[in-house]
């Protein structure tokens, strides 16, 4: 598990622009279990989380039409917050980071890290922004 003081940054990158940050399973749950849009962003320290996943999910949140919540979870730091978002992933194995959208409290879009390594912030907000266009 890796320290707070470590992660504030790439925290705050999400929060500052909006972002919920969850820290308990309960938080999660919440969260997910509501009517209308929710995007989850599974954050992480590795490079694809600070090269394209972050700033694609900062960039697609500026679109027109957009989630009616946005939160955040960090995958080794708050485990049963981020084991809990993942179990609403299913059947979409654990992968950080990674982005989901929810609708009225089913999954409509996965995007996985394998979708995120090696491919330009631009073109993961260009796929959200697709998602937010049509379940938003």
């Amino acid at each position: 598990m890796y320290p707070d003081y470590l992660v504030a940054p790439m925290r705050q990158e999400l929060t500052d622009v909006g972002f919920e940050d969850l820290r308990t399973p309960e938080e999660v749950d919440t969260a997910i279990n509501q009517d209308g849009t929710v995007f989850v962003v599974v954050n992480s320290v590795c490079g694809c989380a600070a090269a394209n996943a972050r700033p694609a999910a900062k960039a697609a949140i500026q679109n027109d039409k957009k989630p009616s919540k946005i939160v955040t979870v960090f995958a080794g730091v708050e485990k049963d917050a981020v084991d809990k978002a993942r179990s609403y992933m299913a059947p979409y194995p654990p992968s950080s980071p990674s982005m989901a959208l929810f609708k009225d409290g089913k999954l409509v879009h996965m995007i996985e890290r394998h979708h995120i390594e090696g491919r330009p912030a631009q073109m993961i907000a260009d796929n959200l922004v697709a998602a937010f266009d049509e379940y938003c």
